[in-house]
């Protein structure tokens, strides 16, 4: 005879959008998880079959039934309805952790929302989670223990690296990490434009152009020398690196870069206050 009993959820996503099926897709890979572990709840009956459909894990439109059944939740959905779900799921989470994921949302807020001390821990993790190699920086509330922070660091780790900071700093994560991969899927964009402009084939150059930003980057997390010094490394005098680069610098590249950052930065306080 078949075992009727239940199977047991381990995490909830409240919120189907991106960021959470990055999340949702990393953790299946990364194989620390069943499907049958994940749980996720959204208004959209025709997102959740999607996700269903695609990752086999179980979905429900009750975030309280979300949350009553998982042992840890993560709160996906968008900043202007934060307030509405956790006054729908304060009964359910008792003790469990909270983990938001809410772009721009304070600490402070969220426990407002819940009306009483909670274990919460504010996340920003960025889109590369999906394919195993994002960055995310966990800022942890009061009463969080050492336990449950490595646990949830154990999570981020398994889809890139994690970095825990105070929460002042998390709105700048936000804008440089978290809005960073669009920053940097244009630049890719442009360098296979390029490439296409002096004659190679359109998926030639954006495969060289993809490869080369991938390179680029292990080099400086793998050497630990500043991006300058490898910069006058690849830039011989008078030759074709140094042209291209003095031509980014008449387009003021790295003002072009912050000025990104900071209205990302910007828009990402905003979005905790309104």
């Amino acid at each position: 005879m078949k075992s009727t009993k239940k199977k047991r959820t381990e995490i909830a996503f409240l919120g189907s959008g991106n960021m959470s099926e990055a999340i949702i897709e990393g953790i299946l890979d990364a194989g620390l998880f069943k499907a049958s572990a994940l749980l996720a709840a959204d208004t959209s009956s025709e997102r959740l079959e999607i996700l269903q459909a695609r990752y086999g894990i179980r979905t429900t439109l009750s975030n309280r039934e979300a949350v009553r059944e998982a042992s840890l939740v993560f709160l996906g959905v968008k900043p202007g309805v934060v307030e509405d779900v956790l006054a729908e799921i304060k009964s359910e989470l008792g003790d469990k952790t909270l983990v938001s994921i809410a772009a721009g949302v304070p600490l402070q807020r969220l426990a407002a929302g819940l009306m009483r001390e909670a274990r919460i821990i504010r996340a920003m993790p960025n889109a590369p989670a999906q394919v195993q190699r994002g960055a995310t920086v966990l800022a942890p509330g009061k009463g969080v223990g050492k336990k449950i922070i490595k646990q949830v660091m154990g999570l981020f780790e398994a889809v890139g690296k994690t970095w825990i900071l105070d929460e002042q700093h998390l709105d700048a994560v936000t804008g440089l990490s978290g809005s960073g991969p669009a920053f940097v899927f244009m630049v890719i964009e442009a360098m296979a434009d390029g490439g296409v402009k002096a004659g190679l084939p359109r998926q030639v150059a954006l495969s060289l152009a993809a490869q080369t930003v991938l390179g680029a980057a292990q080099m400086v997390l793998e050497t630990g020398d500043h991006p300058a010094q490898l910069k006058d490394f690849v830039a011989s005098p008078a030759g074709t690196t140094i042209s291209g680069l003095h031509q980014l610098e008449k387009g003021k590249i790295r003002a072009a870069f912050i000025a990104a950052v900071e209205a990302a930065t910007q828009r990402a306080k905003d979005l905790g206050k309104e």
